[in-house]
Order: C-alpha cells, then structure tokens, then sequence
C-alpha cells in the first residue's frame, strides 16, 4: 500500500475543478488528508474583515469534507512534516502559488520537506493560464494590455473538471479555524488612525456552495455585463472576486459558466472575458516584477512628489472615513467600510481622487484596501492603483484624470448608489446632490460636510508635480 498523501489547501478553497487535489487522490491512492496551515507570517497582512471571510471560508470547506479539514497553525514547513509523521506521509500535493510572498514560502517549505525526506509536488494554478506562459515574439514579457489578451484568449483553455465522490479522507488531530482567531494582524499604519477597525457585515455567501449562488445569480445578468457592470447603483457585476481570490471557484468555470449561459450575448461576455484576462495580466506582470508590489514600474515618476505631513494624514484619515465632501468618493469609502467591498468604477474613483487631488502616495491607499478588502489580491490591487497612478504597466497617461462629479453624473445620475452610503443625502434628490459648486466641485448641502478642496485648483497642482517628475513641458491633458 502506498503511503498517504497530505493535500495542502491554500487559495483553491473548493473540491470541484480541483486538479491539484485530484493528483494528490491519484498519488495516495485515495488515502489522502486534507489540510490547511495558518501561516501567522501571510495572515497577519489581512485586515480583520479578510479574516473573518476566510474562517467562514474554511468552515464552509470543512463541512464539504464531512469534518475532516486538519488545521494547524505556525509555519507551514514544521506543521507539514509534523502531520506527514503522524500519517506516514511522504508527500504533500498543493496547487501552485504565484505571489511573491507564496513564491517565497513554496521553495522555503519544498526545501526544508525535502531535507526531511517529503516530496512537494505544485500542480495546476489559480488562473486559466498560468504566470509567466504568454510571451512576445521578442521573448519577452508582455507590458501592455492588449497584447497579452490577444495571445491569451488563443490560449487553448482546459475544461472544468468534476469533484472527486466517495472519499474517505483521512483524520488527524485539528485545532480547527479558530486559529485564525489567534493570528494578530501586524501593526496598522500611523496614517489610518482609529479609522474603519471593526468587522463590517460580509456577503455571507462564502465557501463553494456561496461562490456558485454568486455565479449563478450573476448567469442571469451576464448579458448587460458591458452595458451595467459601471453602474454601480444596479447588481450590474459578477461580485465572484473574493470567491475568484479565494480559490473557491476557479475562472475556468465562470468563463465556461458564462460562455454557456450567454452565449448569444456576445457583448457582455466579451467584456467579461476581458475583465477576467486583467486579472491574469496583472498576476503576470507580477510574476515577472514581484517588486512592483510596493515599487512603480514607470520610473519616470518615481520621484513624484507627494504630501506626508500632519495635513496630508488629516486629508488621508478624511478620504478613508468618506469625509471629503464629494458624494460618490465618499460613498465608496463608506461602502468599503461597512461591506468589505467596493465597485470597481468606484475603486478608481477613490484611488484617483486619493493620488491627483489629495496628492497622497498611491501605496497609502494600495494597504487600506488590502487592509479593508475582502477580495484583496495583491496582484489587482497593486497594479490597478498604478494604474490610476500613472506609474504601471499598461498605465493611463497621468494627466487622465477622474473628475469625481462628472463621473456621479455619468455612471450614478439619479444618485441611487450615492444616497445608499451617504444617508445624509437620503432625502436629497440627485440633482442637488450632484449640482457643481465653485472650482466644479459640489455645493454642500445642509447636513453634509463641505467639498474639502477644490478639485479644479488640485488638478492644476496634480499636473505640475507631473511635470516636475518628467521634466515636460505643460500639457492641457483633461478630465475623465
């Protein structure tokens, strides 16, 4: 009889479309333990919301087991080789990590396993094509966009792949997801404050059943994806990506869930595809650039300059708590706040009015949404605030610049999403509340806090420091 295999769960949170753990079945024969380590060094970055999804998460996963999800808490390498003999275990099966940081630990724990006479095998990934495939003709990495979306979808994409049935999973002794409980985050930033330290009310739709609810409610609206998904008072997207981050569906079931589905609507598919391939190109720029979690990958504007005095963390604390006095940023920050989630048009919003207007440095706002986001990725989060910033792969030019009114107008006209998170503009009709005051910004309505500065003034300083950095000449640029 061969010895029995411990599958090590990390972001594949699922048993459907699962090939790493059906490798590990195959290997052991059946006889497989499932296991999940709470690494204090990688939990102790999440923000308390992000937690508490994942223990939901895990709860979830350990009742798809029947019960038999070993957890252990401390480093991965001294618990795995502390399970394999207590089973005789010879080998670890995972589904292969790609951030820098999981990067880091895979060929940390393969070396120390192997030392102690255990074999680590990574198989398959979190994406449908894994970091680091698509090149140029060059043989480079790709660094823009539409390239790398082109070969992608050439890409010949594997099936989903059903979950394994009858398995008797091997038990051993567990201190169950209450570990997490034990995990302190690291210390916040001065700059936060007292801002946002609680646990807001979570989607609770967690775990695999949860992830494909989400998916299924989001079948029936995937037609006007392209023409809803910026909308962000209508259920116009797929709200998968904490499920999607997670690992408890994988993309390649949405996008054969939603090809499926929709397959008349072209349009909307379309864009959803395109938006599922950003995330794999910034998980592949990434991969190529792990620096480029906290370092800009234009280095033309490496030395732009930002605020961080006293005043800049007063403008910080009043951004992240939706105190700015332009309704739709702060209904985003509010909406983070109390939900663990933002809508992307929104995000960018948030982002670029932190960046261009207040003049804060883009990584201040990059950790309070890792902090605050449930679905928290490194690689989209990073990349998508240089990409407002102006200073990533594929980056808008930085004089684009989101005019937070014009973008209510366009996207929140009759300022549904707006009144659900600022509740002091609940009884206000959507004209008033969006009505352009001096230097087009807002005027304040009573009971509202006042536009905190004038965006016309800011964007002027935002394109000055923009050309300090570049040495350019003045440029007009414009308004998003």
């Amino acid at each position: 009889m061969v010895p029995p295999v411990i599958f090590w769960f990390r972001r594949d949170l699922r048993l459907a479309d699962n090939p790493a753990l059906l490798a590990a079945l195959a290997a052991g024969e059946g006889r497989v333990a499932a296991a999940f380590v709470v690494d204090p060094h990688l939990a102790g970055g999440a923000g308390p919301v992000r937690t508490a999804y994942l223990r939901a998460t895990l709860s979830a996963l350990d009742d798809s087991l029947g019960g038999s999800l070993v957890v252990r808490r401390g480093d991965p390498a001294g618990e795995l080789a502390q399970l394999a003999r207590e089973l005789g275990a010879t080998r670890v099966v995972a589904t292969e990590d790609f951030s820098p940081a999981g990067r880091l630990r895979d060929e940390r724990v393969s070396r120390q396993l192997r030392a102690a006479g255990i074999t680590v095998t990574f198989v398959d990934s979190p994406y449908v094509v894994r970091p680091g495939t698509i090149i140029t003709r060059a043989g480079t990495p790709c660094r823009v966009f539409t390239p790398f979306r082109h070969a992608w979808e050439r890409v010949a994409f594997t099936a989903p792949v059903e979950a394994p049935r009858d398995v008797a999973w091997l038990r051993a002794a567990t201190r169950g997801v209450d570990e997490l409980s034990a995990v302190r985050a690291r210390a916040r930033p001065a700059y936060f404050g007292e801002v946002g330290e609680g646990v807001p009310d979570f989607d609770r739709r967690v775990g695999e059943a949860g992830a494909h609810a989400t998916l299924g409610e989001f079948l029936a609206r995937a037609a006007h994806y392209d023409e809803d998904r910026d909308a962000p008072g209508l259920a116009g997207t797929s709200r998968l990506s904490a499920h999607l981050h997670f690992g408890t569906v994988h993309p390649r079931q949405v996008l054969a869930a939603v090809s499926g589905a929709a397959a008349g609507a072209s349009a909307g598919v379309e864009v959803f595809r395109s938006e599922i391939c950003w995330r794999e190109f910034y998980a592949d720029v990434l991969f190529h650039h792990p620096a480029s979690t906290w370092r800009v990958l234009q280095p033309s504007l490496a030395r732009l300059r930002v605020d961080r005095d006293a005043r800049a963390v007063a403008r910080f604390q009043a951004w992240a708590r939706g105190e700015t006095g332009y309704p739709l940023v702060d209904a985003g920050m509010r909406q983070l706040l109390a939900e663990g989630w933002m809508h992307n048009r929104v995000r960018m919003v948030t982002a670029s009015f932190l960046v261009k207007h207040l003049h804060l440095d883009w990584r201040w706002g990059a950790k309070w949404f890792m902090w605050h986001l449930i679905d928290a990725d490194v690689a989209s989060n990073q990349h998508g605030w240089q990409w407002v910033a102006g200073t990533g792969t594929d980056a808008a030019p930085f004089h684009r610049i989101f005019n937070p009114t014009r973008q209510a107008q366009r996207f929140d006209p009759a300022g549904e999403y707006v009144r659900c998170h600022v509740p002091e503009l609940t009884a206000l009709g959507a004209p008033q509340c969006l009505q352009p005051g001096g230097g087009d910004g807002l005027l304040a309505p009573s009971g509202y806090v006042a536009p905190m500065i004038d965006i016309a003034r800011e964007r002027d300083e935002a394109l000055a420091r923009w050309r300090d950095a570049r040495g350019v000449a003045a440029t007009s640029g414009g308004d998003a």
